[in-house]
């Protein structure tokens, strides 16, 4: 997951430095303000603004109630592992003390007895790693999207055409003006750059 926001993120950066250019660039065509291809930009400067991500987390309340049940959880799951784990050592440690006095057959049952209980554990563990990843993502996506949503209505009044979340790991994009999209302009080039190699 934190690769592929990292990929995201430098994705995002490059398509930023591509908008940079063409925003300032003549364009090929001699008209300021126009970008190569099918979409018309609005002339002149855009403005830029970012917000510290580590800021938000620090401060905004509906993210440290995420965050704190996601820890919450993480210790339930935990302790229920935990659990698993001392009757494991105990069943353990008790066919230890005890094997000398039991018949093969028996210890053989005690052992298979551990293996499934092994198991068990095993299975437990990834099924609550999933749940936990699951749930992790889809409230950390439902705290992106409430900031997002906020910084549109935000945006209203301020005009910016970008406003970027700043970490010390990455940049993410939280609002973008659609008349900066190049999306349709990029991907005709890569496919006509794309078709001439072959």
């Amino acid at each position: 997951m934190k690769n592929f926001t990292i990929g995201l993120n430098i994705a995002l950066v490059i398509a930023v430095a591509v908008l940079f250019y063409l925003q300032f660039s003549s364009g090929g065509n001699g008209k300021p303000g126009v970008v190569s291809g099918t979409k018309e930009v609005p002339q002149g400067n855009f403005k830029i603004a970012y917000f510290e991500i580590d800021s938000i987390e620090a401060h905004f309340t509906y993210y440290k109630e995420v965050s704190n049940s996601i820890q919450a959880k993480a210790q339930e799951n935990g302790k229920q592992l935990n659990q698993l784990k001392e009757a494991f050592a105990a069943k353990y440690q008790d066919l230890q003390r005890s094997a000398q006095t039991m018949t093969q057959a028996e210890v053989n049952s005690k052992q298979q007895e551990l293996m499934q209980m092994e198991k068990t554990y095993n299975s437990k563990e990834q099924m609550m790693n999933n749940e936990m990843q699951d749930e992790s993502m889809k409230k950390m996506l439902d705290v992106r999207q409430k900031i997002s949503d906020y910084l549109k209505e935000y945006n209203t009044s301020k005009g910016y055409a970008f406003i970027v979340g700043n970490n010390s790991e990455s940049l993410a994009f939280y609002y973008k003006d659609s008349a900066y999209d190049i999306t349709t302009d990029v991907i005709k080039g890569l496919n006509e750059k794309y078709k001439k190699k072959q």
